[in-house]
């Protein structure tokens, strides 16, 4: 295996060339494929050393912009079938966030009490701070209306679960990530609408009610699902069999409501109705998925050890057709929307770890706020634009947004752990020297 990705570097370095050479010359028929077979075997070969292994997601990521560039009318639509669908969407995004519910523990919910300084502080930046920083970037790089939206959208989103990740990486105070992550999660459907709608309300519409029961469906449902499996593991048995019971009986209303009542049903709602009706219905279905999927794992027990691949994998979809659909957009600002990404998630680093330490939070404190503030729900907010029908505007700051989060965290997490383990092997031989001393101390009388 180590061969196979040892050559796919090599043919990745080849692919590079020819498509440099094709960038120079015009006549160069393949310099697209070129380009996305050097970015495929540059993903590939990456496993090929340990310093490297842990940028391999990351690069799948920047192959997925590579093929939304290159190929923009293959990745949008598979023989008729547009992969902008707003069902597929909702799907895939919630497969995302479900990958991320079976990461977390109900007991994530509960630990506000033992850091709960640190955790007002990442509420209260990530829902104030980064809305603000978002907003002056588009006033100071003047972006068309829906992408501006889509970059303070960005800043008005939930941590995700890469900072609990880059937390683990870099040493840092793992539980409290953890904790800001599940209660900025909680507070998104109130927080998210009400900060788009502050910032963001005149460039795009945003029904504060449809917004929250939106991102109750995308975000809320799916973890709560995961949630109820970590639950289940160690549920009494008369609990177990009840949710069991609840699990068909609802299964059956769904069907039958969905399957034949469904217009007759809301034939009355207002839009507003709808999206309540429709999120109600999407909790309720989250107690059977659920629990059929904690049936699932007892078949087969690796399921959950191999569920984060398939979040990685919606990840990878959203952002190829994010970029396919946004591609003109990013031929012409690009490079500017780059440069806003860097400066948001460079301020979300700053603000986390300096309010933190205002605030005497102690150094592994401050590093997880920074990597929590600093590190965006990007799912969360391609799937948010891909409901609003504007995936190739709106959604096109998470496109460019998401891979450099992912490249700069990984970079400050190995940096801050390799500074912590210098530090650990310093205090470790001062503590060596201090017991030789004592030691000599003590035979000298």
């Amino acid at each position: 295996m180590s061969k196979l990705r040892l050559w796919s570097l090599g043919l990745a370095g080849i692919g590079f060339v020819l498509a440099g050479a094709g960038l120079l010359m015009d006549g160069f028929p393949y310099f697209r494929q070129a380009l996305l077979a050097a970015s495929i075997f540059g993903a590939i070969g990456l496993g090929a050393f340990q310093a490297t292994k842990g940028y391999q997601y990351t690069m799948w990521i920047i192959v997925a912009v590579v093929a939304g560039m290159t190929f923009p009318d293959r990745i949008l639509h598979v023989g008729e079938f547009d992969m902008r669908n707003k069902w597929l969407i909702l799907v895939v995004i919630q497969l995302v966030m479900f990958g991320m519910g079976i990461q977390m523990k109900v007991q994530d919910f509960t630990r506000i009490g033992v850091s709960g300084k640190g955790v007002a502080i990442g509420l209260v930046t990530q829902f104030t701070i980064m809305p603000l920083v978002g907003f002056l970037l588009t006033r100071v790089f003047d972006f068309e209306p829906e992408i501006a939206a889509g970059v303070i959208l960005i800043g008005c989103c939930s941590s995700g679960l890469a900072s609990n990740v880059m937390a683990y990486i870099a040493k840092a105070n793992l539980v409290l990530s953890v904790t800001v992550t599940a209660l900025t999660t909680i507070a998104a459907p109130i927080m998210t609408p009400f900060m788009m709608k502050v910032y963001a309300g005149t460039m795009v519409e945003v029904g504060f009610m449809e917004m929250a029961m939106e991102i109750i469906k995308i975000m809320i449902v799916p973890i709560g699902a995961g949630l109820l499996h970590d639950y289940l593991k160690s549920a009494p048995r008369s609990v177990y069999k009840a949710i069991g019971r609840a699990s068909a009986i609802l299964l059956l209303l769904l069907a039958v409501l969905v399957g034949g009542f469904w217009t007759f049903f809301t034939s009355s709602f207002t839009s507003v109705g709808m999206a309540i009706m429709e999120a109600f219905c999407f909790m309720l279905g989250a107690i059977p998925v659920g629990f059929g999927y904690h049936l699932l794992t007892q078949k087969l027990p690796s399921l959950d050890k191999r569920m984060p691949y398939f979040s990685m994998f919606g990840i990878v979809y959203f952002t190829a057709v994010t970029t396919a659909a946004g591609q003109q957009y990013l031929l012409e600002i690009g490079a500017v929307l780059f440069l806003a990404a860097v400066i948001h998630n460079g301020a979300g680093y700053f603000f986390g770890y300096w309010f933190s330490k205002m605030f005497g939070l102690n150094e592994y404190s401050a590093r997880a706020m920074a990597l929590e503030i600093g590190l965006q729900n990007g799912g969360m907010a391609s799937g948010l634009a891909g409901s609003m029908g504007k995936l190739g505007t709106v959604g096109l700051a998470a496109a460019v947004f998401s891979p450099w989060m992912n490249i700069s965290g990984s970079i400050l997490a190995n940096y801050w752990r390799r500074k912590q383990e210098r530090e650990d092997r310093l205090n470790n031989l001062v503590k060596e020297d201090r017991s030789n001393d004592k030691k000599i101390d003590e035979e000298h009388g």
